[in-house]
């Protein structure tokens, strides 16, 4: 099955195919999507990785730079989120 990312960019949603073949992770899919370079921000989370205990401090990390760049909203769709955007989209037609 193939997964799917949604997020936030500069005020546009958008939606994009995912694979961890690819990809280590949603951030970097949604960052090549948007042809951000992420060389310095993955050098300081591999140094916050090696220096700091804890997974919190690198997750708020991450969060805290891509709203910096601009992403918000960076989740997987779940079958039920299209369901129900279906179906919104469906009343909005009529």
């Amino acid at each position: 099955m193939a997964r799917q990312v949604t997020y936030v960019f500069k005020g546009k949603r958008n939606i994009i195919q995912f694979s961890y073949n690819l990809f280590h992770d949603m951030y970097e899919a949604v960052a090549d999507a948007e042809s951000v370079d992420l060389k310095s921000f993955l050098a300081m989370e591999k140094q916050l990785e090696m220096s700091c205990r804890g997974q919190g401090i690198v997750k708020n990390f991450r969060k805290t730079e891509f709203t910096r760049m601009g992403f918000s909203e960076i989740k997987f769709v779940r079958d039920d989120d299209t369901l129900a955007a279906a179906i919104t989209d469906s009343k909005t037609r009529l």
